[in-house]
């Protein structure tokens, strides 16, 4: 059995919904849309479609866009710099110092009245990924391989 699925029309569309739910974006994504076992949904060229994929295993392929389970749904960091631009709630502006802080992988104190689960980082134009809010406190998600020990 392959590691990944092509999703159809239909899944890709409970995606784009869970995002509009999530950061208020009305999005048209054109792009070819896998998903491996452990829930990582990775984007990719439509012509995907045009290769006999029965026959490899696949982990990965394409970028790395989001991951969904049952606590929902959670960007890459590339995958909030696609959905940033559209958003209309749920985003967070930090300052250069929790920026560095963020990166070095530590949670971030922060009050944000009206957000709730995922939200997406934005510095200046720049949007840095999610992170989970929960009670003042904005949980980092950044893996230990891209985090930066000096900006």
């Amino acid at each position: 059995m392959p590691e990944l699925k092509i999703l159809n029309n239909k899944e890709i569309k409970e995606i784009i919904s869970l995002i509009g739910q999530q950061w208020g974006a009305r999005m048209e994504l054109d792009y070819g849309f896998l998903k491996n076992s452990k829930g990582r949904v990775f984007i990719i060229s439509k012509d995907i479609a045009k290769i006999d994929t029965s026959k490899l295993r696949l982990n990965s392929a394409g970028m790395y866009f989001c991951e969904i389970d049952k606590k929902g749904i959670r960007l890459s960091i590339e995958g909030s710099q696609i959905v940033g631009h559209k958003a209309t709630k749920n985003i967070v502006e930090i300052n250069e110092e929790e920026t560095r802080k963020w990166f070095r992988g530590e949670d971030l104190e922060k009050n944000c009245s009206n957000c709730s689960g995922f939200v997406i980082l934005k510095n200046n134009n720049d949007f840095l990924g999610t992170g989970k809010y929960s009670n003042g406190k904005i949980l980092n998600y950044v893996g230990k391989t891209r985090r930066v020990k000096v900006i």
